[in-house]
């Protein structure tokens, strides 16, 4: 009885080991993940270069304290990073004991894809723009045959013109030359990395903007532009997704021109979105106030940030976070608290918001 207990167990296992492998349903093991961004993904680059940008209460939920990150626990990349048993990236910028064996992260808070025409300290744009952070990753030598590159870059691009109070068509305008530099760096990378690494360096993994209309910074500076029904400024959602647009038709010519490679657009833009839609739905609540903040409908002031103080009737005032982080949606006026990004890496990972609609566990596959 025994034996053909074992018997039947071992056919079992092989007829599903057989079924495992017609449909293709072997997971990637990448070693290694190189990381390019903006404050969407920043792990500590900025905060390594401009050690004052990041005060507490800056990664109180998480880490206990500032950690690099502007948020107030960690990022999608971080669960990224967590979901392959990799540790969390370390920023290119902080390299004193760090080898980068598992990758690097070349983000850096207000990162654009162009250079900007101001940066730190005389604007509020970083210097190590896309262009930038690629020259630091051919200076680091990652050429790792078992890497996912991930991209999470463009919204500074879009605020910039934004700020510059551009009108929608003048903003769509200025996008096909922000696509034309993405892919000038798309392309650049991919070749390197397959000179020194014929047999990897072909995992790409891309996210597009999320809804820059409906974050605090946004909707408080430009209170008369018309809203949606979510409440979100209406108009710079389109320049989003007008961007989105654009940059999935790079992509989808980038998988021409580099027909072995595995590039994965991620609609992380419809994700994000349903929290300002349908926040009850899903345990949020006041998705366009910011967290932690100081002022006004949205509890975000340009004259004043998170961690700062300010002023009042004589009295100082300490910027500091709500109460319950955990059901909010945003978290400083302009970036997602730790269970907003939680929920956003829950649902991209599925494979449901990617195009090809392949999980992120089998990111280094075409289809």
């Amino acid at each position: 009885m025994d034996t053909c207990k074992i018997l039947f167990q071992l056919v079992i296992y092989i007829s599903y080991s057989c079924v495992l492998s017609v449909f293709g349903l072997k997971e990637c093991k990448f070693r290694a993940i190189f990381n390019f961004g903006d404050s969407n993904s920043d792990t500590g680059g900025l905060a390594s270069a401009f050690p004052a940008f990041l005060p507490p209460p800056y990664g109180e939920t998480y880490f206990r304290e500032p950690f690099g990150r502007f948020s107030d626990g960690r990022l999608v990349i971080d669960f990224i990073a967590q979901s392959y048993g990799l540790p969390y990236l370390s920023a290119y910028q902080d390299s004193q004991e760090t080898t980068f064996k598992h990758g690097a992260n070349f983000a850096t808070a207000a990162s654009t894809i162009r250079l900007p025409k101001q940066v730190i300290p005389d604007g509020g744009f970083s210097p190590f723009y896309l262009d930038v952070q690629y020259t630091q990753f051919v200076r680091l030598k990652g050429y790792f045959k078992e890497a996912l590159y991930t991209f999470d870059i463009g919204q500074n691009d879009i605020g910039e013109s934004i700020f510059a109070n551009m009108s929608l068509q003048q903003i769509k305008a200025t996008v096909p030359d922000i696509i034309s530099h993405f892919k000038t760096n798309f392309n650049l990378l991919f070749l390197l990395v397959n000179i020194y690494n014929i047999s990897g360096g072909r995992s790409f993994w891309i996210h597009n903007r999320g809804p820059i209309g409906c974050l605090p910074y946004i909707t408080a500076s430009f209170p008369s532009a018309e809203r949606d029904e979510a409440g979100c400024a209406k108009p710079y959602n389109e320049a989003a997704q007008h961007f989105n647009y654009m940059l999935k038709q790079a992509v989808l010519q980038l998988r021409k021109d580099f027909p072995s490679a595995a590039i994965t657009y991620v609609d992380i833009y419809s994700v994000k979105y349903s929290l300002f839609k349908d926040p009850h739905k899903y345990g949020f609540e006041l998705p366009l106030v910011a967290c932690c903040g100081y002022g006004g409908k949205y509890n975000y002031s340009s004259s004043v940030g998170c961690g700062g103080t300010i002023t009042v009737n004589g009295s100082q005032i300490y910027v500091g976070s709500c109460e319950r982080p955990s059901v909010r949606v945003n978290w400083d006026g302009i970036h997602y608290t730790e269970a907003a990004n939680k929920f956003i890496f829950d649902k991209i990972s599925t494979g449901s918001f990617s195009d090809p609609p392949l999980p992120l566990n089998r990111a280094c596959f075409r289809t």
